[in-house]
């Protein structure tokens, strides 16, 4: 019998996935725990329909992430934080992406989650800073961050 999946099964494949099982598989396991539906004509034009608009779906995603990628690299666009410093300009603690996310929605408007920056080490140092913010799997921008002394 052949099934469309409702939800990934390991031992069998992902959602949306049509798979062949044995008959008494299908309608004891897969249909009783609504894990999957009869592959019949409407249902199979029902996966047809949503997989259309999931897709349609990530392209307006893959669109608005670049608008606002284009938006944060702009030439005037940066975020300015203040940091305390020491003698001779040594900083005290660093500035973590928590913080950068806060600054950049105060300053620039843009909610922007704090696990979308991407660091490799808090900034601990002034001066003008090229911070990695993931937008979309496929949409990386390049935000300006200056630092400077409190």
């Amino acid at each position: 019998m052949k099934v469309i999946l409702l939800q990934d099964i390991k031992s069998l494949g992902k959602k949306g996935e049509i798979v062949e099982v044995r008959d008494g598989y299908a309608r004891n396991v897969l249909l009783k725990k609504n894990q999957g539906v009869e592959a019949t004509g409407k249902n199979l034009n029902d996966l047809k329909l949503q997989k259309a608009n999931d897709a349609k779906i990530a392209q307006e995603q893959l669109e608005a992430a670049q608008a606002l990628k284009a938006e944060i690299e702009a030439e005037d666009k940066k975020v300015i934080l203040k940091m305390k410093t020491g003698e001779g300009g040594r900083t005290f603690g660093s500035i973590s992406s928590k913080e950068i996310a806060a600054a950049v929605k105060e300053q620039l408007g843009y909610d922007i989650d704090k696990k979308k920056i991407q660091m490799k080490e808090p900034v601990k140092s002034l001066g003008m800073h090229l911070i990695q913010v993931r937008l979309h799997t496929k949409v990386t921008a390049e935000l300006k961050v200056s630092v400077q002394e409190a």
